[in-house]
């Protein structure tokens, strides 16, 4: 069996918000479908309200998705078609309810040895916060949530 290609998709009340601030703390890169929504709102294809504009006022201010943001590792292939990445990805989908409960699946954030206090501080700046330290026989580690409340840790 061929190993199969794959993303990861987290449900978000603000999708953009969310790849915004996920692309910051892995140093990844949003991706940027304004080419297809574009062509796509040109032909009639998609309602106007399908679609939204993502980080207005700025110098990076696009169309994009209202209901989608994703977010790509830097070194990874990108489709020119749709501006989506062809290898490691991260899928924002909007759903109206907030999160409820502790995630069954969360992200484990490395960072260099010796950094990761340093590491915690900066993804704090960006939005997230210490939910608990933990030090254990294994090893230690700090859980931390993001501006959704999503669980990750960082060790």
């Amino acid at each position: 069996m061929n190993a199969l290609h794959w993303k990861l998709v987290i449900d978000a009340t603000d999708p953009h918000a969310q790849a915004a601030f996920w692309a910051a703390a892995l140093g990844y890169v949003e991706e940027d479908h304004s080419a297809l929504v574009g062509r796509l709102l040109g032909f009639g294809a998609v309602p106007a309200e399908a679609t939204q504009t993502v980080h207005p006022g700025t110098p990076e201010e696009r169309l994009g998705w209202h209901g989608l943001a994703g977010i790509r590792h830097p070194e990874d292939p990108v489709s020119e078609e749709n501006g989506a990445g062809l290898g490691r990805r991260v899928l924002f989908q909007r759903v109206p309810e907030e999160k409820t409960g502790k995630n069954r699946l969360h992200l484990d954030v490395h960072p260099a040895p010796g950094t990761r206090d340093a590491e915690v501080e900066r993804l704090e700046k960006l939005g997230a916060a210490v939910l608990r330290r933990v030090a254990e026989q294994g090893g230690e580690w700090v859980v931390m949530t993001d501006p959704e409340g999503n669980e990750f840790c960082v060790s």
